[in-house]
């Protein structure tokens, strides 16, 4: 059972993370009839931590407070995407791995796991911003930036700041029951499980790679995504057979014609969900889909979340049209 819990702090630490585990696993809720953890706050390097915010955490307890933790929380901090970390603190974390008590990282926490080697032949996640610098930086884990929190049993990763909450009422979920669970997140006003991933939340602008063969065409489909398109048809765009064209293609953009088109239309289909009021038929139109049934289905397919919550995540309840609320 989870009982004692430790939040390891790093120099810089964000508040935010921090306060994340200390409001799901620092506050006595036993007039509720909920479990009572026994908490602390671990400092790594001093009893006097600076955080990004501009001022200072003093904390009694040090390293050897983590030798009887059942569960070792890393929140983020600035710089612990590129900095090295104290062997002892990495020596701390090998060691309750061994002994069976669980980690679990918030955003770029991930990166003192991966340092003190939790991450090798793992799933495991970050914020998506610095996924692709987890994984190389640690290409023995298994990185997936798309998600909200991975559970590999004894090590849990979680993306960018509020996937804190989703990973530790997750584990109050596993360890407790989802009454619990639900108890908590409702005192945190909080949903006790939030559908999609980090997908939805990735800022991803049009690329504009440097083509020396396919650009002329690339700027065509862009200019026409409500519209069908074959490999054949942008290859004569090109003046190339269709083998040469898909294998340039590839070459210059790093995926397939078909994949860059699906992407593009999903991008757009994001941008009128953001700001029209268009309704789901017309957005399908628009973005080459067809039809709502197939944009839903891709846009789940591509961001694990449904056309319709995607625009209420984005825009407010308050916001959106009644005519497309039952997409």
């Amino acid at each position: 059972m989870l009982k004692n819990v430790a939040a390891l702090l790093l120099d810089e630490v964000h508040p935010f993370e921090l306060g994340v585990l200390c409001e799901v696993f620092g506050l006595d809720r036993s007039e509720e009839g909920l479990p009572v953890h026994d908490f602390a706050v671990v400092s790594a390097e001093g009893p006097t931590l600076r955080t990004h915010a501009g001022f200072s955490i003093t904390t009694e307890h040090g390293l050897e407070r983590l030798e009887e933790a059942d569960l070792i929380a890393v929140p983020a901090g600035s710089h612990f995407v590129a900095r090295e970390y104290p062997s002892e603190v990495l020596d701390a974390l090998r060691r309750a791995v061994d002994r069976g008590a669980r980690v679990l990282s918030v955003c770029s926490g991930a990166f003192v796991l991966g340092a003190a080697g939790l991450l090798d032949g793992r799933r495991c996640t970050t914020h998506w911003r610095h996924s692709d610098e987890l994984g190389r930086r640690f290409p023995l884990a298994r990185v997936e930036p798309d998600v909200l929190y991975v559970d590999e049993g004894q090590v849990i990763t979680s993306a960018g700041t509020a996937a804190g909450v989703d990973a530790c009422l997750h584990l109050v979920r596993k360890e407790f029951g989802q009454d619990v669970a639900n108890s908590i997140a409702r005192r945190m006003v909080v949903p006790p499980h939030r559908d999609g991933g980090q997908a939805q939340y990735v800022k991803r602008p049009l690329p504009r790679t440097p083509c020396d063969t396919v650009g002329d065409t690339l700027a065509w489909m862009e200019n026409h995504l409500d519209q069908e398109m074959t490999v054949d048809q942008l290859a004569a765009l090109a003046h190339m057979s269709p083998r040469t064209y898909a294998r340039r293609f590839q070459q210059e953009t790093g995926t397939t014609p078909y994949r860059w088109l699906l992407r593009q239309r999903v991008l757009l289909a994001q941008h009128l969900l953001e700001t029209s009021d268009d309704t789901m038929e017309s957005i399908a139109g628009r973005t080459g889909f067809g039809n709502a049934a197939a944009l839903r289905h891709q846009f789940v397919r591509s961001l694990g979340t449904t056309p319709h919550a995607y625009r209420r995540t984005f825009r407010g309840p308050s916001e959106v049209p009644e005519e497309i609320g039952a997409v």
